[in-house]
């Protein structure tokens, strides 16, 4: 028992420590610019673009503060423009949509970039598949007529605020270390419950119940379990696994790939689907459709990757470089 409790405690330490080393700098980052205004300044320089979309302007605010903090942050920002936000349940489904796709990205894709996978890639394809998935559903829905009925938003207050202003260091402190400590509660017990799973024999059913889906997705089988984690939890747990499972089983890069693109579109599927579903936003939209959409967009990738194709012969290449370089 000593030593399983061992083992379990230096896994747990290394994969934290290796989240926290990208985590924390990047945090830093996005708090100071968001102190300064610039997180507001991009939100409202794409007001326009968000008319394009058939979204509000206010929509730029609230995607751009998603995208560079979190999804809290946007929902932050959401209530800080009740007042002057109408919506009704096909905009908020986009925008919701949006959101789920594209938030956090700075910080999840250095994560990314550290377990293997190209950060440009992943976190350009996560944009261009928000701004064209939101685009598609308020387009559809006006030209079909569905899900017109007004969202209000009365419900959210005014008390949460945009966060420009003066610095409140030791707030921002508290939460941070919170979160890093969360993370590190969240890795121990993810590695504790992996291997029970794996010791009854659980990973290997939930693999042969996803077959269908993996041979879909291009995905390796023994990457499944991990890949599930952080679809379920959320991809800064799925990265800290896929960082430690890759340097031990010698996953290829083709396989990182695939893996990291999947977390990147749809991870957190529960609390992230949530929050947003809270907002008024229609599940079919943001769940089921975002989902094969998910699925649809993997298993392009990774007809594209094939070993035969120009991509699948460059990660080959890669492979075999003595230096990996994830950009």
């Amino acid at each position: 028992m000593i030593h399983y409790l061992n083992t379990i405690r230096q896994r747990s330490t290394r994969m934290f420590m290796t989240i926290a080393r990208i985590m924390l700098p990047v945090m830093v980052i996005v708090y100071i610019a968001d102190r300064l205004g610039l997180v507001r300044l991009a939100g409202e320089a794409l007001a326009p673009a968000m008319g394009l979309l058939g979204l509000p302007p206010q929509a730029g605010i609230i995607w751009v503060t998603t995208v560079i903090t979190n999804i809290y942050g946007g929902m932050a920002s959401m209530a800080a423009l009740s007042d002057s936000l109408q919506m009704n349940v096909a905009q908020v489904s986009a925008l919701g949509a949006m959101m789920l796709f594209a938030h956090n990205i700075p910080t999840e894709q250095s994560v990314v970039r550290r377990a293997g996978a190209s950060a440009l890639l992943t976190g350009g394809l996560r944009l261009v598949i928000s701004i064209l998935y939101g685009a598609a559903v308020t387009w559809t829905c006006q030209a079909m007529g569905w899900l017109q009925d007004p969202v209000s938003f009365a419900w959210m207050g005014q008390d949460a605020g945009l966060t420009q202003g003066p610095p409140d260091v030791l707030t921002w402190l508290l939460s941070t270390v919170q979160s890093l400590l969360l993370v590190l509660v969240v890795i121990i017990g993810m590695v504790i419950l992996l291997d029970l799973l794996e010791r009854l024999g659980v990973t290997r059913l939930v693999t042969r119940l996803l077959t269908p889906v993996l041979r879909l997705s291009g995905l390796e089988e023994r990457a499944a379990p991990l890949t599930t984690v952080g679809v379920l939890l959320g991809l800064a747990y799925g990265g800290a696994l896929i960082i430690d499972a890759a340097e031990r089983e010698d996953f290829s890069p083709r396989t990182r790939l695939l893996a990291l693109s999947w977390l990147s579109l749809c991870h957190a599927l529960i609390e992230d689907t949530l929050l947003i579903l809270a907002l008024g936003a229609n599940i079919w939209v943001i769940l089921v459709l975002r989902g094969l959409l998910t699925l649809g967009i993997l298993a392009m990738i990774a007809a594209l990757t094939q070993p035969h194709t120009r991509w699948g012969r460059h990660l080959a290449a890669k492979a075999a470089s003595p230096s990996m370089c994830s950009d």
